[in-house]
């Protein structure tokens, strides 16, 4: 959620139970905008918080010209003081999702280890190795903030443009969904490079608007019924909850242009959500 409007925002997705206290609130206003000005950035969105079993992580995310790609995630651990997340590569994902399991224990040097046994050879020259995967809580954090971002991220239709060269920007025009239109998951979009788009057939791609149609949409996620939407406050504001990341919260108040979402819970994904549903 938009730094500016961090307050307000926090209001509205405060019926999942998660919110943040008074002195931290306070320090994100002075901090984020500090922030800001430091690494340069267009706008700071406040991220959310993955709970640590000694610390929690709070998150922050500064985004450049282009809101897709120009990206940089950050963590503190008292709202004020910030340090910059390593970008999640292939091979990182890959060790974590080997050594890391468990909660979190909230310090960043924490070295989680698997043994692997490796097979080299053939038939009878099978050679056997013992190889240990060592992965630190940093490297956990960042991938896990990737996960979350390329999975539960979500954004309304039309809130965001893209140009004829790629570049993706707010789309100042954007004014809100309707009441109706909000009560539909086909109005929502996942904020990452499509991976759905390309497999729709030439029919449904010519009611597509390429400007604002480049991302796929909630409604074609693979597990049905991962989404719970929502409306809230005398039915004034749709909210969006993530089954599958439990904590990932997304409000959006229609006729404005007024969206965000923040992600509060222990960093790890739903594996059951298939056999819940």
């Amino acid at each position: 959620m938009d730094s500016n409007s961090l307050y307000y925002s926090l209001e509205l997705v405060a019926g999942s139970g998660h919110t943040l206290n008074v002195e931290q609130r306070a320090a994100l206003q002075t901090s984020l905008v500090i922030l800001k000005k430091n690494y340069k950035f267009h706008r700071v969105l406040f991220w959310g918080k993955i709970l640590g079993l000694k610390e929690d992580y709070f998150i922050a995310q500064g985004r450049g010209e282009d809101e897709m790609q120009d990206k940089k995630n950050l963590y503190s651990f008292n709202c004020m003081d910030w340090f910059l997340l390593p970008p999640a590569t292939d091979s990182m994902i890959e060790e974590v999702s080997k050594a890391a399991k468990g909660r979190f224990k909230g310090d960043p040097s924490y070295v989680y280890e698997h043994l692997e046994i490796r097979r080299r050879g053939e038939r009878d020259d099978v050679i056997e190795e013992e190889v240990v995967i060592k992965v630190n809580e940093e490297s956990r954090l960042a991938v896990t903030v990737h996960q979350i971002d390329e999975e539960v991220s979500v954004v309304p239709r039309g809130a965001f443009v893209k140009s004829p060269h790629g570049l993706v920007q707010i789309n100042r025009s954007f004014v809100g969904l309707s009441h109706s239109e909000a009560g539909k998951l086909d109005n929502f979009l996942h904020f990452r490079k499509p991976k759905n788009l390309k497999k729709k057939s030439i029919l449904e791609m010519g009611d597509l608007n390429p400007a604002i149609d480049f991302l796929d949409v909630l409604s074609d996620d693979i597990t049905k019924g991962s989404w719970s939407l929502q409306f809230e406050y005398a039915s004034t504001v749709c909210v969006l909850r993530s089954l599958l990341w439990l904590g990932l919260t997304f409000y959006h108040v229609p006729m404005t242009p007024q969206h965000g979402h923040i992600y509060i819970g222990d960093g790890t994904k739903n594996l059951d959500l298939p056999f819940m549903l």
